[in-house]
């Protein structure tokens, strides 16, 4: 049994130490958030676990991670006991008539990447794609259908995660900032914690220590919309952007984004991207006209030069970050290779070679 301290508890940080504890491990968490919210990315995530329609413009490693972790997000569910609101029902892609040239280069960019699992993209025709959502197929003649992509609730998974740390026992310091990390050691509101191993989950909150480190600001918005059924996630290509609606399968529920800008600022949304959404949503089906604008939310995610995450380790600390705007995508892999290596350290052999590399 290691004593191991963790700084940062946002998705990698609850779903790490969840994994940890049932490893055997005793587990400290250290955040700067009360437990039930916060400014983690995280909680502004939509939660899309969709490696295929990541490969058009990531690398090869972030599908290969999201293809492992969309194995373990059911087995993570059954062990929590809770459903996490994970639907697989599979996410479609449609563009209107004159961004079909878009579409068409998305298709064979990706089919280009991947040799084996291509039998998994689908293409619809009006007929096909009426036969799995009706509603959109009165606007749109066809659809590329990916079957094993799926979606979760991320406020059920923070939820869920806190609830069942709590429960076993996991000593968590909520609004407790670190104040700086060392190996062995957190130090916190002008206390040293001493450890076995710390790991340093922080994402952007790490960017003093990691100075690669830069954000990427998102931003989404929450609709009601009665009028609308769709039951599956829906992916509108675009010239200049992807918008994502995510359906979460109860009270008329939608969750709308695409903005993706090179910016930390984490002020509230701007009228252009507010616009550019609800314009892009209503093209997408009529009934987002009556929607209610519930919630909107903004937030920088963490990521690092080449957009991959990385686990950087040396005697005592573990370093991971880099999740850019993938946390609910890889945290399951990045949790597994972080168990596995403190089990057999430098024996592990990692099938993601350029994933975990040693520092100074």
């Amino acid at each position: 049994q290691l004593n191991i301290g963790i700084a940062g508890a946002g998705i990698m940080g609850r779903l790490l130490a969840w994994q940890l504890l049932q490893a055997g491990h005793r587990i400290t968490l250290f955040d700067k958030d009360p437990i039930d919210y916060g400014n983690a990315s995280a909680y502004t995530a939509a939660g899309m676990l969709t490696p295929y329609s990541e490969v058009e413009s990531a690398e090869l490693l972030i599908y290969q991670l999201g293809m492992q972790s969309l194995e373990l997000w059911p087995l993570i569910a059954r062990s929590l006991g809770s459903d996490l609101g994970l639907h697989t029902q599979g996410s479609l892609i449609v563009a209107h008539p004159n961004d079909r040239a878009d579409h068409l280069r998305f298709n064979q960019h990706v089919l280009s990447k991947l040799t084996p699992g291509a039998e998994q993209f689908q293409q619809l025709d009006r007929q096909g794609l009426h036969h799995l959502e009706p509603e959109l197929a009165e606007r749109f003649s066809e659809a590329t259908y990916l079957p094993e992509e799926a979606w979760l609730c991320t406020r059920c998974v923070m939820q869920t995660l806190a609830e069942q740390l709590l429960e076993h026992k996991v000593s968590w310091y909520s609004s407790t900032p670190v104040d700086q990390i060392l190996p062995n050691e957190i130090h916190a509101k002008g206390k040293v914690h001493r450890f076995d191993w710390v790991i340093d989950t922080r994402g952007l909150g790490a960017k003093p220590q990691w100075q690669e480190l830069r954000g990427v600001r998102g931003e989404l918005i929450w609709l009601q919309a009665p009028e609308v059924k769709i039951n599956r996630l829906v992916r509108l290509m675009h010239p200049r952007y992807r918008l994502y609606l995510v359906p979460r399968m109860r009270d008329d529920l939608y969750v709308i984004g695409a903005t993706q800008i090179e910016s930390d600022d984490n002020g509230p949304i701007t009228v252009r991207s507010t616009l550019e959404l609800l314009s892009a949503v209503y093209a997408l089906h009529p009934g987002f006209a009556e929607a209610r604008v519930l919630e909107t939310k903004t937030n920088c995610r963490p990521a690092l030069n080449n957009n991959l995450p990385r686990i950087e380790y040396q005697r005592g600390l573990v370093r991971i970050n880099g999740l850019y705007r993938h946390g609910f995508l890889l945290a399951p892999s990045l949790s597994q290779e972080v168990v596995q290596w403190l089990e057999k350290q430098d024996s592990y052999q990692s099938r993601f070679k350029q994933l975990i590399q040693q520092v100074a």
